[in-house]
């Protein structure tokens, strides 16, 4: 069932209503958002689709054009824009004005026939879809989740994406995939341009200056997982679990 209700007018806001359908679509799933173009079937009854459109959804946005409110069917009591509004307002629906366009002014109770009074009194949101097409789209986006907190829930059963690493300290940089070492303890293997490197979950590994490819320039140990290298010759790195050892013991 859709939840948002796009309000418009032919001839002024109907192409930013079209776009607004369509990101709005795109972001929260096909078939969130009525609006009469693309939701009342040729044939179908439309008095009738556009009111229990507007009852069954959770928001109405109010698309108004440079000329919204100065064209005279706003205050004809049969209109569909004023109809619309009125309705949401009357069932307790929020209602948020859209001005489409930097020269859309805000509304003002006066200008407004008595059944749209209040409308003045609703908080506008500033749509530029011209000049500032992403952020007017997000800002939408962020203001229909609080209306509508659904929309802003994951959808039942997704899951994360199988391999994914989540890093709550820092960014990690290159691939980077989970492992076991030979102590049964959890790590990671971040593989670096000279190989692999195993971090066990009890310690840092820090990096000296040189090429990672010996170990018997400098290496030290401080317990289970932990090691520093550095240097710069041309053998491999070997890593001791299960215990506190000296400088200098190699264990090859």
């Amino acid at each position: 069932m859709h939840e948002v209700f796009v309000n418009y007018r032919t001839g002024d806001g109907d192409k930013s209503a079209v776009i607004i359908e369509q990101e709005l679509n795109n972001r929260f799933g096909e078939g969130t958002v009525f609006r009469a173009g693309t939701s009342i079937k040729s044939g179908e009854r439309y008095p009738a689709k556009l009111i229990n459109g507007v009852k069954r959804s959770s928001v109405l946005l109010a698309v108004i054009g440079p000329n919204w409110i100065h064209h005279p069917a706003l205050h004809d009591e049969d209109d569909w824009v004023r109809r619309e509004i009125v309705q949401a307002l009357a069932d307790g629906i929020p209602v948020i004005p859209l001005l489409d366009g930097r020269r859309t002014e805000r509304l003002k109770r006066g200008d407004l026939p008595k059944e749209l009074a209040v409308l003045a009194e609703h908080q506008s949101l500033p749509m530029d879809l011209h000049q500032d097409v992403r952020s007017s789209l997000e800002r939408l986006a962020d203001r229909i989740v609080e209306c509508v907190p659904s929309l802003g829930a994951p959808p039942p059963g997704a899951a994360e994406t199988p391999g994914s690493v989540n890093n709550s300290m820092a960014d990690v940089y290159g691939p980077a995939v989970q492992a076991r070492d030979i102590t049964g303890d959890v790590g990671t293997v971040i593989k670096g341009n000279h190989g692999p490197v195993h971090t066990g979950n009890e310690g840092p590994v820090h990096m000296g200056k040189g090429d990672l490819n010996d170990y018997r320039n400098s290496s030290r140990t401080f317990g289970d997982g932990a090691t520093y290298v550095e240097g710069d010759n041309r053998r491999e790195i070997r890593h001791r679990f299960g215990g506190s050892r000296k400088d200098g013991d190699d264990n090859r």
